[in-house]
């Protein structure tokens, strides 16, 4: 691989006779890595069963490497949700988050969705997810997986940090900021990073990462985490990034975490600081704020099996927590009405979102036997279900929450994401075919199959994996798996 000529200088004067070690993992072959699902499978049953040859990522609870013959993106299981593919080294910072079932997480750079399906494995559906991509086109890939993977307690959206900053003071229990970087530590598995590499855009990165750092200041509630992450080795966008963020928030301070094998410490040598940043604290203060830096964490290629990556875990300080901490409360007399299908304008009329609620609840009683539970919301013809009560007036969001379906014409059809977020004992019809079966082959290629003597919306599974809806009438069972996923 021909390396940036500046770049290897850079690197060869950082790492001094460490440098030969780092250029040979270059020579080294790529890992690649898959993360089970919980929500569909445990890792113990998926190893039980999988076609594929794995072994488990050190700092993954749920993940695995493969082996270079296998192509488990190719697989129906793929399509199902069962597991996301995921770069190993990508794995490490959602673990760090120590994320619970129940907490309020922020993922704030989020496509394409790895770190976002992983915290909300993490949660067990409970509590709020807001995944969030500014990038339109990358948000609507955001999206799409947190889809596919089943995901009840979701929110995307579609903004700049700046602008969603004011919707969540001190709002978040867990943040993640993988920050768009350099990405120098992506050159073995993506050569668009290699050319479009320079030190004014390592520069330009490590300015844009302060800005997305102070916002998400702003969004963390006393006593959270904030786990800051990028794919790059450059120490103007890693440990200087830090320093520089906690010289200005004295309420930060790194977390000290248990590293995993292979994790190397961070380098406060590295660091640069100008003559202003230096007087702007004591001389205490920026000795120990360099030394902490030491607890965060740098992935280097030539010392484990995955890309290059820095995180660092930052807590803040537990202070006054009377101030306003969310605007997202939970209103009990609001969701009361929306559950009786009022509208919340004049008493007694029945909105279109409660016209919309009785359709899904028709729709429930003949093919659900387990529903989930939250909060109905309508916009324009789609059906949503929020994990709470959500202010999100002003802001671009692509999924608020778990989508149930479409009205159209006084009928409900089920969406796409409800059948990823159903199993085979919560609904009332459901058929399963074999991943290399070709009823399977056919189905996501869109062709309609032999069906029963019933009727009605069914789910159609391969080895008792959800994969979409298909509506039995006349002997025949209808495709409707989406057009924009089927195979050719």
């Amino acid at each position: 691989m021909q390396l940036p000529e500046l770049f290897e200088e850079k690197m060869k004067k950082l790492l001094g006779t460490e440098y030969e070690d780092f250029l040979a993992g270059y020579e080294k072959e790529r890992h690649q890595a898959l993360r089970v699902n919980p929500a569909k499978i445990s890792a113990e049953e998926f190893l039980r069963i999988s076609p594929f040859t794995l072994e488990p990522v050190p700092w993954a609870k749920n993940g695995f490497y493969y082996g270079t013959e296998d192509r488990p993106g190719r697989h129906p299981w793929h399509e199902a949700g069962v597991y996301y593919i995921q770069e190993p080294s990508a794995m490490s910072v959602a673990e760090l988050a120590g994320v619970q079932p129940g907490d309020r997480v922020l993922d704030l750079c989020a496509a394409p969705g790895g770190k976002s399906t992983q915290l909300a494995a993490a949660m067990e559906g409970k509590g709020l997810l807001v995944s969030n991509e500014i990038h339109p086109a990358r948000a609507k890939i955001l999206s799409s997986n947190i889809e596919r993977m089943g995901i009840l307690n979701a929110v995307v959206t579609n903004e700049a940090p700046e602008r969603l900053a004011p919707h969540f003071p001190a709002f978040f229990d867990r943040i993640v900021v993988d920050a768009p970087c350099s990405g120098e530590g992506m050159f073995r598995k993506e050569e668009q990073a290699v050319s479009q590499w320079s030190q004014d855009n390592v520069d330009l990165c490590a300015k844009r990462q302060q800005d997305i750092l102070e916002e998400a200041a702003k969004m963390l509630r006393p006593g959270g985490v904030l786990v800051y992450s990028t794919c790059t080795f450059a120490p103007e966008e890693d440990e200087e990034s830090i320093v520089r963020f906690l010289l200005k928030h004295p309420e930060f301070s790194v977390k000290k975490t248990e590293a995993y094998e292979g994790f190397a410490p961070g380098r406060p040598e590295w660091v640069k600081l100008t003559d202003e940043e230096k007087e702007s604290v004591s001389v205490e203060r920026l000795e120990a704020v360099l030394a902490s830096v030491k607890d965060t964490f740098r992935l280097w290629p030539h010392k484990l099996n995955g890309e290059g990556h820095y995180a660092a875990v930052l807590e803040k300080a537990d202070g006054n927590q009377g101030e306003e901490l969310s605007t997202l409360r939970i209103e009990k007399t609001e969701r009361k009405n929306r559950k009786n299908g009022k509208s919340s304008g004049k008493s007694g009329v029945v909105s279109a979102e409660a016209e919309a609620w009785k359709l899904y609840r028709e729709f429930a009683a003949d093919t659900l036997v387990h529903g989930h539970e939250g909060i109905p919301m309508l916009y324009g013809e789609q059906l949503y279900l929020l994990p709470c009560e959500l202010n999100l007036e002003g802001l671009r969001v692509l999924r608020p929450g778990l989508h149930l379906g479409t009205v159209k014409k006084n009928r409900f059809e089920p969406a796409h994401a409800l059948a990823l977020a159903l199993k085979a004992e919560d609904v009332k019809r459901s058929v399963s075919y074999g991943s290399d079966s070709r009823e399977i082959r056919a189905w996501l290629s869109g062709e309609s199959l032999e069906g029963s003597d019933g009727r009605g919306w069914t789910l159609v599974q391969t080895d008792g994996f959800s994969l979409g809806w298909g509506k039995q009438a006349g002997g025949i069972l209808k495709n409707h798996y989406p057009k924009g996923l089927r195979k050719q």
